[in-house]
């Protein structure tokens, strides 16, 4: 167990790293050559897009091999990197675009591919350890890789840095393959429903998974709907320097780690809706903490939003791979991943639209949403106690519970 959770740890440290600093220098490096800021915000836009076609992607990830599917998947991304040394003017800015697409698939594949794959390197009661882990070393990797990458694209240029970048899913590849897998009985075959019809099926009939997904989805949505809002109350209300948002930005890096490495110590002990309905109350208390007129209370609530929201998210992704039959996995992974981080896509428009208002109702109206979410859930989750690990689900868990 201990090799392959450094394993997959490394391979989260790899990824967040290759990716953060890529994400940021494709939109650095379209600006320099065009000169059009709208264009380079558009490299965002191709990340978060292949997230709407998750379903599908995880449907097909399921009528394939999965560490054969994510060692290729690796390759690849490294082989389309390896392009951008061809970017010398305005004319090669569709290379960038075509890289962040592909990081974008690569996402959506990667992350329901590790979900599905995880069960079959791990014993069930330590993949909330590992779950909480992979988040805290990929938000760690997110706080270096921006200033390292953008520091080497200032020194030596874009080509360095897609060169860095490809690096990182070569040596990931070569990580998947040194994985000790457990061996399995082969899962019956996949139904002929769609990705999304049979994504949807298991997170509409599986309480314990739809609950925290939801939660998560909320969370998230929320956290990218008060974006505005906080360079609002940052320049307007405190009447502190943009900058400051830096800050911000790094403590909530720093608490998200913090929540990552305790998430799985709290799975253990609570169930998955406690843990996700505690980390969506974390968020709402964040938002209403940045309403008070001090800089360091702001600071304070960005530590308390960074340790909530990465609750939610490794409840929902431990539940997903605690509660999901195997030959459905791939794709109800995907379809969770889309529930979950698709909506964010929609809450920072209305977010922005809705810091007209001020700075501060935004945050109210996202706190509330958050509180009620959670009590919904609440009211609606049946007691009991114990983890997530095996021989703890409770009675409504086990009848739904895949056998393993």
């Amino acid at each position: 167990m201990r090799r392959n959770t450094m394993l997959f740890v490394t391979i989260s440290v790899l990824s967040g790293f290759g990716s953060s600093a890529m994400s940021l220098v494709a939109g650095v490096w379209i600006l320099d050559l065009t000169g059009s800021t709208s264009l380079a915000a558009l490299t965002g836009l191709c990340i978060y897009a292949p997230q709407l076609a998750g379903p599908w992607l995880g449907g097909l990830l399921d009528r394939l091999p999965k560490r054969p599917t994510l060692v290729t998947t690796n390759l690849a991304l490294a082989a389309v990197l390896l392009s951008l040394l061809g970017v010398r003017a305005a004319e090669h800015t569709w290379l960038l675009f075509a890289v962040s697409l592909a990081y974008g698939v690569s996402y959506v594949l990667i992350d329901a591919g590790e979900t599905a794959l995880l069960p079959q390197a791990l014993p069930p009661d330590g993949l909330a350890a590992v779950n909480g882990w992979r988040s805290s070393a990929q938000e760690g990797a997110k706080l270096v890789a921006p200033m390292a990458g953008a520091g080497l694209y200032a020194w030596q240029g874009g080509h360095q840095v897609a060169v860095l970048s490809a690096a990182m899913p070569l040596l990931g590849a070569a990580l998947y393959t040194a994985l000790r897998l457990r061996h399995t009985r082969p899962a019956p075959p996949a139904p002929r429903r769609s990705g999304l019809r049979a994504g949807l099926a298991v997170l509409r009939t599986e309480p314990t998974i739809s609950r925290t997904v939801t939660l998560a989805a909320v969370a998230i949505a929320m956290s990218g709907f008060v974006t505005a809002a906080l360079y609002a109350v940052v320049t307007v209300d405190l009447r502190l320097p943009a900058t400051f948002l830096g800050v911000l930005l790094s403590a909530q890096g720093l608490g998200s780690i913090a929540g990552g490495l305790f998430a799985g110590r709290l799975l253990t002990r609570w169930r998955p809706v406690a843990v996700g309905v505690t980390g969506t109350v974390l968020v709402a208390a964040g938002c209403l903490a940045r309403c008070l007129p001090w800089p360091a209370a702001t600071v304070a609530a960005s530590v308390i939003t960074g340790i909530g929201l990465p609750w939610t998210l490794v409840a929902a992704v431990t539940t997903v791979q605690t509660h999901t039959p195997p030959a459905v996995l791939g794709r109800v992974a995907a379809t969770a991943n889309t529930v979950m981080f698709a909506p964010i896509a929609l809450a920072i428009p209305l977010g922005a639209a809705a810091v007209h208002l001020g700075g501060r109702p935004p945050l109210i109206i996202a706190a509330v949403i958050c509180l009620v979410a959670a009590a919904a859930v609440s009211r609606r989750r049946r007691p009991a106690t114990g983890g997530v690990g095996a021989g703890n689900l409770g009675s409504d868990e086990r009848k739904t519970a895949p056998a393993r």
